[in-house]
């Protein structure tokens, strides 16, 4: 599950430090500074004032390793920073890559640990999750994912430290078990919901390019058949669009990009897109 510490608190360790993202903490808060600055930068130049206005109730964001997403994600995290003292609980779901399940995931954590220090596990929110159909503590299914722990050093940089956070490893659920959940904290003060996703996997630049575009649209639209060869978080942002669906929200695109675009080849590329919803 994590580390017991010698307070007997159950801390889950990072398991990509190092990999996905800097494990030196300061390198990894200037990675994120120099990430948010210039998403600042594009917010500023590009948005409309409409962007820049009502506070989001989620984001969708991608969760591949910072030199090739970092940049998407950023442009999602930096629209939370004007509304950081309101956000108090982050109810934060990605897909399961690790451990098949069918099932919402809890962590049984009471804090996880990244480089840059420890967020707290919501305890009561996490408990009052584990009485909703198809939601159950599982360890295995956090263990080793990544899709959830790469949003944490972008949470711990853009909201401080004065919030808690509810982690969920979303799986072969149905929509109904994850829109469920979205919505028993949803509309709570202080609650922000962040989905995790990625978009199209290892198509050439163009092709990925033309599939994106269509799964955007698709998302935009609120579309009720995503599926999980259009992007691996499918099923926690299926979710995530019943929500909107229901409070009639819109779902605005606010960057869409690939990893041939950031750091990477163009012949075998993945795709990535965030999101605002409000």
């Amino acid at each position: 599950m994590g580390n017991m510490t010698p307070f007997g608190r159950r801390v889950r360790p990072p398991a990509v430090a190092g990999t996905f993202y800097p494990d030196r903490p300061d390198v990894l808060a200037a990675t994120l500074d120099s990430e948010l600055a210039a998403a600042e930068h594009r917010l500023h130049t590009s948005a409309s004032p409409a962007d820049l206005g009502e506070q989001p109730k989620a984001i969708i964001a991608p969760h591949a390793g910072y030199m090739y997403s970092g940049p998407v994600a950023a442009s999602a995290y930096v629209r939370l920073r004007p509304f950081r003292d309101r956000i108090t609980r982050v109810v934060l779901l990605g897909p399961a890559h690790r451990v098949a399940i069918r099932t919402a995931a809890l962590s049984s954590a009471d804090a996880w640990a990244t480089p840059l220090g420890e967020v707290p596990i919501d305890q009561a929110a996490a408990r009052r999750a584990s009485r909703l159909p198809g939601v159950v503590f599982d360890d295995r299914a956090h263990a080793n994912e990544h899709s959830l722990e790469v949003h944490v050093p972008f949470l711990q940089r853009v909201l401080g430290t004065d919030w808690r956070m509810l982690p969920v490893v979303v799986g072969a659920a149905p929509d109904e078990v994850v829109a469920d959940l979205i919505e028993e904290f949803f509309d709570e003060v202080g609650n922000l919901t962040v989905v995790s996703t990625d978009l199209s996997h290892y198509h050439s630049y163009d092709e990925a390019r033309l599939l994106d575009a269509h799964t955007v649209a698709e998302i935009a639209a609120r579309t009720k058949d995503l599926q999980p060869e259009q992007a691996c978080g499918a099923y926690p942002v299926r979710g995530m669009l019943a929500v909107a669906r229901r409070h009639d929200l819109a779902v605005e695109p606010v960057d869409v990009r690939n990893s041939g675009d950031t750091a990477g080849p163009r012949d075998h590329v993945v795709g990535y897109a965030s999101f605002v919803v409000r």
